[in-house]
């Protein structure tokens, strides 16, 4: 999770090999920057405001980055109880096995 999250701080794409989902290697995820600098342009024929095509463009994808984050730390996050679990119960039976060893020596 700290590589994907390293990633998205240097604007880099997923890692060669990295089990990841599946994106074009030109992919470049969307950084916090992007979303600050980015600017609309007005809207024609003399209207005030921004296009709203282009935002609700704009949004979409924020929400695909934003989606696609929270599944990963939501990924992460299972794998890591899964883990923590497997630890748990090896560490059970580890000292179950100490503790019948020691009663036959």
């Amino acid at each position: 999770m700290r590589a994907f999250i390293r990633g998205l701080r240097r604007n880099e794409g997923p890692r060669p090999g990295a089990s990841t989902c599946y994106r074009s290697s030109t992919y470049v995820p969307l950084s916090a920057w992007q979303v600050r600098q980015r600017r609309f342009r007005p809207t024609r024929f003399g209207r005030r405001g921004l296009d709203p095509g282009e935002v609700q463009d704009f949004l979409d994808r924020v929400a695909d980055e934003l989606a696609a984050a929270y599944q990963a730390l939501g990924d992460s996050r299972q794998e890591t109880a899964r883990i923590k679990d497997a630890l748990r119960r090896w560490q059970s039976e580890q000292a179950q096995q100490r503790a019948n060893a020691g009663r036959y020596c």
